[in-house]
């Protein structure tokens, strides 16, 4: 059931890559603690409107120009990160269907704020396109293998350094994103759209739908993964079946949902799939206290389908969680589809509160004084998950801090736990990304915490904000990764240029089809 980003999968090839502590500079010694920052509420402006435009598109070039430097020329593919030098021979020598969807709207991003000319992205863009139709598919599915060399093109067998063996896994996730830059790619040059929908139409999201359970599956092998807890079947009339991930993305508020949105909107998912995932568990026996804490919450019925509306208590809120508490799990999508326009008693009330609980957990109850986490590159090497754990629906859920400091909280009439969070938080690890997410809802303090992560820490380099920094010890993630800095550019994009990424994703099939499932939900998620 987790719901994080099919790149942690990656996580041991890229510490052997030396992503992260083989190319950091030496520890320096942690800043005064910053100021203590204004109660939350006084920061919770909707919109854009109040963010510093000519310090966005500053923001903006710089990190526009660690896309020019990930990208090979001759492919048009993105590598998955790069040195903060910026130097070629510090690419990570491999890439995905996120980083490729990911390097496409950040072009169209650079394009519409001026960056580069309407020439120049058009012809970044074919060139992609043309390799992307070039790349070795899953054909009964039209899905896309999870790794690729960027000079190549030829899907890896092994990890560039670790030689680690690679089976042939396609995500539902990864190929969501790319499913999405494509559906914007078209959308935002009209000269590439039969090249950009050719590629996306053949890509058959009900591979990944299971309708026993209503739900889609985390990705699926075409060759036998050799683990017993890999189901073989086939869901979408494939001449073979394949081999499913164990698990389902049950979770609803994560990042998946982007492809269930894809796939509604093509008809190759029910609508019904909307209310299928869990908002939370139960709250009505002992079976589920292994998650966070005991929800709040009522049964209510869509489209015939029972869902249990409930919400997870923080502080004085209730709100629906994401999986692992991370920012990324709640906030990439909205990048593309206008959840909290679409959904006033649902997605409306959410989004917001939920910026509010990452700013209070890292102001207040862990008084880092910085605050924003999410899924990133590790400081101290490699790659890791980070997250307020109040915020996730999993029991352990992902921690903010290198210590991962837990708060074990009680479950009613289930178990005992503490009622008050630790009373003392370790080195905690912001990322850039996440304030860059939290920029509609939170502009003002978004804008003040990078303001205080750039100031405090050597944190900013020639390609924008580096990717995480351990604020206690000082220790910075000197790497640039393509998701994180297509999530920066898509969020820019739309602060800058009038919610075009929004405007380019969600026009058409989507706003027939997903806006009216959102518009009937009401959540929990509120005030107490």
């Amino acid at each position: 059931m987790t719901a994080r980003r099919t790149a942690m999968a990656a996580l041991a090839a890229t510490t052997a890559l030396g992503v992260g502590a083989g190319l950091l500079a030496p520890s320096q010694a942690a800043p005064a603690p910053a100021p203590a920052a204004e109660h939350a509420d006084r920061d919770h402006e909707r919109g854009n409107a109040r963010a510093p435009k000519g310090l966005l598109k500053k923001y903006a070039r710089d990190t526009w120009r660690s896309f020019e430097a990930m990208t090979i020329e001759e492919t048009g593919l993105p590598d998955d990160n790069i040195g903060g030098s910026l130097r070629p021979g510090t690419r990570g020598q491999y890439t995905s269907p996120t980083n490729i969807g990911a390097y496409l709207w950040s072009t169209v991003t650079a394009r519409d704020i001026g960056l580069i000319s309407r020439r120049e992205a058009r012809s970044r863009m074919r060139t992609t396109l043309r390799s992307v139709a070039r790349l070795e598919q899953h054909e009964p599915s039209g899905m896309f293998y999870n790794w690729y060399s960027p000079t190549t093109g030829e899907k890896l067998t092994a990890f560039p350094g670790s030689g680690d063996p690679i089976k042939p896994f396609l995500s539902s996730v990864d190929n969501g994103w790319l499913a999405t830059g494509l559906l914007l790619t078209s959308r935002a040059e009209p000269a590439l759209a039969a090249k950009a929908d050719a590629i996306r139409e053949e890509m058959d999201f009900s591979c990944y739908y299971n309708p026993e359970v209503n739900q889609i599956r985390g990705g699926f092998w075409d060759e036998d993964p050799e683990n017993p807890a890999n189901p073989k079947a086939n869901y979408c009339d494939m001449p073979q079946d394949v081999w499913y991930t164990g698990h389902h993305y049950g979770a609803f508020n994560t990042e998946p949902r982007m492809a269930s949105y894809l796939g509604i909107a093509e008809g190759q998912i029910p609508q019904e799939h909307y209310f299928g995932t869990y908002r939370t568990f139960p709250n009505d026996n002992c079976d589920w206290a292994w998650t966070e804490t005991k929800p709040v919450g009522e049964w209510k019925t869509y489209l015939g389908v029972d869902v249990f509306e409930g919400a997870l208590p923080y502080r004085d809120a209730n709100i629906v969680p994401t999986w692992g508490g991370s920012m990324f799990e709640a906030l990439m999508v909205p990048l593309f589809v206008p959840e909290e326009e679409w959904g006033p008693k649902s997605w409306a009330i959410n989004h917001p509160l939920y910026v509010r609980g990452q700013i209070q957990h890292g102001m207040k109850d862990a008084d880092y004084g910085y605050w924003g986490f999410s899924p990133s590159n590790n400081p101290a090497g490699g790659y890791r998950e980070y997250g307020v754990d109040a915020l996730g629906l999993d029991g352990a859920g992902y921690t903010s801090d290198q210590e991962r400091t837990d708060w074990n909280q009680p479950f009613e009439g289930c178990r005992e736990g503490d009622p008050n969070p630790p009373a003392e938080y370790g080195d905690g690890v912001v990322t850039p990304h996440a304030s860059f997410l939290a920029l509609r809802y939170a502009p003002r303090a978004a804008i003040r915490n990078l303001q205080r992560i750039r100031d405090d820490f050597d944190a900013y380099g020639k390609g924008g904000f580096y990717d995480a920094v351990a604020v206690r010890s000082g220790e910075v993630s000197k790497r640039y990764l393509s998701l994180d800095q297509g999530m920066i550019m898509a969020a820019l994009g739309n602060a800058l240029a009038d919610d075009n990424m929004r405007d380019y994703v969600s026009r058409g099939e989507l706003t027939a089809t997903v806006r009216p499932l959102m518009q009937m939900e009401e959540f929990s998620a509120g005030r107490r």
